[in-house]
């Protein structure tokens, strides 16, 4: 994700494309979910109806949404690399910190150890890759932003939870994409109208038509459903640890589709980063422990 859209802002704003991105992964999502209704009446598991008191919820986890689209796509064009790909792995710090204040996740001694292994390994990582002395220097600006847009990601995924377990993975995350699409065609506008760009004035070609298209239909309808059903089983501390395995799979899939020479310290970081996330996710008992125990407070 991070890779396509660097490379389609040589053609489309970066809030501009964030919303085409956004506009596109809430059609897919909605056609999920009227598929999925459709089955429902076929004696499936159809979506359930919304209550109208859960719609400010909705609305709630779209404006996380609409925040992290415009402060990514904004803070990824102003910086390099290294900054991108180490302050992206803030996200699970985030996450935890906002599951333990505000889902009342417990912080064990396994998870604590697990993520600041994981942490560790993904500094290794990137060691090998890239300077680590530049994380400092460059646009403070886009550096900013991409804390703001870590910690936002991180909201979106706490206060998903509840919406996630009384619904479902799909109605959360199709609802919440859909809120944030009118408020990322608001910033769009004013983003247009900052550069005195119109509407038309976007390329339509086969480079941006695949870039919105990989974007909207895999880094979004995809990547965001199954990220929200990941809540359905395991608690938001644990979804969010994945992320420290975002450079380790751009790094991959750099060397494997461009040829990028991988450094020396990439398999010893990726197998710390791995032995991280795993002792986090065999946290079953704990995570089950607290999946009921918020599922309960739904009910309730």
């Amino acid at each position: 994700m991070f890779v396509v859209s660097k490379w389609s802002f040589a053609f489309v704003p970066p809030v501009t494309m964030g919303f085409f991105r956004v506009a596109l992964g809430a059609l897919t999502l909605w056609l999920g979910v009227v598929a999925t209704n459709r089955r429902g009446s076929l004696g499936g598991d159809g979506g359930a109806g919304i209550d109208r008191a859960d719609w400010p919820a909705f609305v709630g986890l779209g404006g996380w949404v609409a925040v992290t689209i415009a402060t990514q796509f904004l803070g990824t064009e102003l910086t390099n690399a290294s900054q991108g790909s180490l302050l992206t792995v803030l996200t699970p710090v985030f996450a935890v910190g906002l599951g333990a204040s505000v889902l009342g996740e417990r912080v064990t001694r396994r998870k604590a150890v697990g993520i600041a292994l994981a942490a560790v390994g993904t500094v290794i990582v990137l060691a090998g890759q890239y300077d680590l002395t530049t994380i400092a220097a460059g646009n403070a600006a886009g550096v900013g932003l991409l804390v703001v847009a870590s910690f936002a990601w991180a909201g979106y995924t706490v206060w998903g939870v509840s919406v996630v377990r009384k619904y479902s993975a799909l109605t959360a995350a199709t609802y919440s994409t859909i809120a944030a699409t009118p408020m990322l065609a608001v910033l769009a506008a004013v983003e247009l109208a900052v550069l005195r760009r119109g509407i038309g004035s976007i390329p339509v070609t086969a480079e941006s038509i695949f870039a919105t298209a990989y974007l909207g239909l895999a880094a979004t309808a995809a990547a965001w459903y199954l990220w929200y059903k990941g809540l359905e089983f395991v608690s938001a501390g644990t979804v969010a640890v994945f992320f420290f395995l975002q450079p380790i799979v751009g790094i991959s899939l750099g060397a494997l589709l461009l040829g990028e020479r991988i450094g020396p310290g990439f398999v010893v970081g990726s197998l710390v980063v791995g032995g991280g996330v795993w002792i986090v996710s065999r946290e079953r008992a704990d995570d089950a422990d607290d999946t009921d125990q918020q599922r309960s407070v739904t009910e309730q």
